[in-house]
């Protein structure tokens, strides 16, 4: 086991992971993934919501990762507490009794750094100190789900934070959706376990493809920056209208399946974030400049096919000008 590189077996979703009844209806529904332990983000979803008081709203994996300081933590189960909160790498390896060996459990592929992965790995370590100084909390963690099934408008959406194989896997990451023979293998999956969406996260980056039997999307990270410019994290929406603050969105089977931005309080995150992980710590290391806002990614790039971006990415790319 390469810490950080390869996955546990029972990171393997079961071949029913989909199947069966959905776990609720809804009209509108959030996938959340990636909040990273940023709490201003989770207050940014928490005022959202008031405007939308018949969403639900799924978390799907990694809602922890900076947040090392204990009482942080403990306001992010708490916001959690209210919906449904799935298991992604980082809650999956903190909530084992005993150390698997994957490190982070983020199965990063070649592509990455050494050093990315070794951050990555002592970012999940010192998570691990705050964990053991909360009683239960690691059984807590253990006990969340890797997978769920929900109606939206009668369509049915799965929801994981990987892939469709995998709680880390990789083959919904942007670089993947764009190979033909994996769109094409996705299609046929889709068709055969009757799913009109898959929404994941884990890449942090965004992605968006619209195939001939359902969509997939993927929304980067709800906290942190996604986009050149920007200082907002990414929302899955998918609902039966669509939110006139989308940024794109494709129509499909009577929905809408749309990215949000998650507008935070970003100076008050950075200061959680530099009070608790200073210069040269290994979150620092890999994320602050990402925080800052150097990322070069634009909107376009995450839109693979069949998503269109929407006017009101117009109105807050002018909004970030000012």
């Amino acid at each position: 086991m390469r810490a950080g590189r390869d996955c546990p077996l029972d990171y393997r979703l079961a071949r029913d992971a989909f199947a069966g009844e959905p776990l609720f209806d809804c009209e509108a529904l959030y996938v959340v993934g990636g909040l990273y332990g940023n709490r201003q983000a989770l207050s940014a979803l928490e005022k959202r919501l008031i405007t939308e008081p018949g969403a639900r709203v799924v978390f799907n994996g990694d809602a922890h990762w900076f947040d090392r300081d204990a009482e942080i933590f403990q306001q992010i189960e708490h916001g959690l507490s209210a919906h449904l909160a799935l298991r992604g790498n980082v809650e999956t390896e903190l909530g084992r009794a005993d150390d698997s060996g994957a490190g982070c459990g983020c199965a990063y592929p070649a592509s990455v750094d050494d050093g990315v992965v070794e951050r990555s790995n002592a970012i999940q370590l010192a998570l691990n100190h705050t964990v053991q100084s909360l009683p239960g909390m690691a059984e807590r963690l253990a006990a969340r789900p890797s997978t769920a099934l929900v109606n939206v408008g009668g369509q049915r959406v799965a929801i994981s934070h990987g892939d469709e194989q995998s709680l880390a896997g990789w083959a919904c990451s942007r670089e993947a959706l764009t190979d033909k023979p994996r769109q094409q293998q996705l299609d046929a999956w889709l068709q055969a376990q009757n799913l009109q969406v898959l929404a994941t996260s884990h890449s942090c980056a965004a992605a968006a493809l619209n195939l001939t039997h359902g969509a997939v999307i993927n929304n980067g990270a709800a906290g942190l920056p996604n986009f050149a410019g920007g200082y907002y994290g990414l929302l899955s929406r998918i609902a039966t209208t669509p939110h006139p603050a989308a940024l794109y969105r494709c129509q499909r089977d009577g929905l809408f399946i749309e990215a949000l931005a998650l507008n935070y309080d970003h100076p008050a995150f950075l200061a959680d974030f530099d009070r608790h992980w200073p210069a040269s710590s290994p979150a620092a290391l890999s994320y602050r400049s990402r925080i800052l806002g150097a990322v070069a990614d634009q909107p376009q790039l995450a839109l693979l096919a069949g998503f269109s971006l929407c006017q009101s990415l117009c109105a807050l790319e002018a909004l970030t000008d000012e």
